[in-house]
């Protein structure tokens, strides 16, 4: 008999259809002549109830013995239900224990476990109630992403984990290298022509460069995947690897940019509510009170625009005492990001042109070239999730920009080349999603929503 996910079971089961469900025991209840078993598998919110009478054979040795946590396949009945839990439940006609939980050993009881100490046992938290609704959303959450730019025909580009370039210029890469660095050291330098790729070589910070050359031949494009960052900020935000959403646009100013980005909020926002509706009451109810409200008015404002000289004229005026004092030149900080959000403006809000100083080099510069033609979205309760600008196309402009950030242009050279040959307007912007797993699930710490965190000192599992 085929396997059928409770998922399944529970959405489009009926009354008297025979059923082999497979999963894990979350509780067990023991009565006289009978025991009640909830089961889940992981591929919904809900369990399932089954019965299981006691003249049932290998009862004693098969459910008496399935104590929470333990692996089990369960073939029988679907039946109405009496319990108000439930209108359906499933009556065994065959129980067999696959795997006991260890006794007394199983670190996953009935009581609320601190998301500190499931850290510690990474490989099992997926079968709480949290972290199974947590990374159900970002199944869903990820594909809605691929969904919006399919529908849109956007070209999925798998850009390189290892390169030679430093998109952001920040120095924070990890480099990846086969060279015995103990000889290296004893020796005093590197010779990087005895490495794999004779130069030197890093996990990428961002598939964007990458990106806007595939953008310059296909029109409109989108990464979505793995990057890293060497800084060490142990922070509930920071990750050193982390997963990310960068579209890039041909032919596109900074506003055709925003409009994309708020337009790619609001679906993904709408898809992962309509379709993970168990999960995100949960996630109302036990993680954050409120956010469904607080999502749906997302998908339904209209977003706000502001200068960043706006913005810091308004956080002056404000009269509000924040830990990071308030002037021209600085870079916003979440502080100011939520104060925007939820007090001045009320809703998301789009804050553009920054200093060209605190942006990096491919920021394609304004009339005047103080600031650059960047934005970053801004929403109630996180600060920034959107990061973008409308790139630098003037090949003499870029050049000077790299030498002003002293990077060496010589590394550039194919990027220059996209302003040597047909080069054309155009923008992109960047959405860390566990950044946005963390928005839609309320979890307060980045850890808790990649199924096994890097950060420094940390690569457990």
């Amino acid at each position: 008999m085929k396997r059928t996910l409770i998922k399944h079971v529970l959405s489009s089961g009926n009354v008297n259809d025979e059923v082999l469900v497979q999963g894990w025991v979350k509780t067990r209840r023991d009565n006289k002549g009978f025991s009640f078993v909830e089961v889940n598998d992981g591929s919904c919110f809900g369990n399932v109830q089954v019965v299981v009478e006691s003249s049932l054979a290998g009862y004693d040795v098969n459910v008496l013995a399935a104590a929470t946590g333990a692996s089990v396949t369960v073939r029988g009945i679907l039946v109405s239900s009496p319990g108000k839990e439930q209108s359906t439940e499933i009556k065994a006609v065959e129980f067999k224990l696959v795997g006991d939980n260890g006794g007394e050993e199983y670190p996953l009881q009935k009581k609320r476990h601190s998301n500190e100490f499931l850290r510690t046992i990474g490989h099992l938290r997926p079968r709480t109630n949290t972290f199974g609704a947590v990374f159900r959303i970002r199944s869903v959450c990820a594909y809605a992403i691929h969904k919006f730019f399919n529908e849109r025909s956007f070209v999925y580009l798998h850009s390189p984990i290892i390169t030679a370039s430093d998109c952001e210029g920040a120095g924070t890469m990890f480099q990846v290298t086969t060279l015995n660095l103990e000889e290296a050291a004893a020796k005093g330098k590197v010779n990087y022509a005895e490495d794999f790729f004779e130069k030197k070589a890093s996990l990428t910070v961002s598939g964007q460069l990458e990106g806007e050359t595939f953008a310059c031949a296909l029109s409109n494009i989108y990464t979505f995947g793995p990057t890293f960052r060497a800084e060490n900020s142990n922070t509930p935000r920071h990750l050193a690897e982390f997963w990310m959403i960068e579209p890039e646009m041909a032919f596109c100013d900074l506003r055709g940019d925003m409009e994309v980005a708020e337009a790619f909020i609001k679906y993904v926002i709408s898809y992962v509510l309509e379709n993970c509706a168990d999960d995100m009451k949960f996630c109302n109810q036990w993680v954050e009170k409120g956010i469904i409200d607080s999502l749906t008015k997302v998908v339904t404002a209209d977003f706000g625009h502001l200068t960043y000289t706006e913005a810091i004229a308004a956080l002056e005026k404000s009269g509000e005492q924040f830990e990071f004092p308030v002037h021209w030149g600085m870079d916003i900080q979440t502080e100011h990001e939520k104060w925007l959000t939820e007090k001045h403006v009320g809703r998301p809000v789009f804050v553009t042109n920054y200093p060209k100083e605190i942006k990096a080099f491919y920021m394609r510069l304004d009339e005047g070239e103080k600031t650059v033609s960047a934005m970053d979205l801004l929403v109630p309760r996180l600060g920034e999730i959107i990061g973008g600008s409308q790139r630098e196309e003037r090949y003499d402009v870029l050049k000077r920009r790299i030498e002003e950030c002293h990077l060496n242009i010589d590394e550039y050279w194919w990027y220059m080349d996209l302003r040597r040959y047909g080069s054309v307007p155009h923008a992109g912007f960047g959405l860390g999603f566990e950044r946005m797993i963390m928005y839609l699930t309320g979890m307060t710490n980045i850890r808790d929503v990649i199924p096994y965190p890097r950060t420094p000192g940390n690569i457990a599992f």
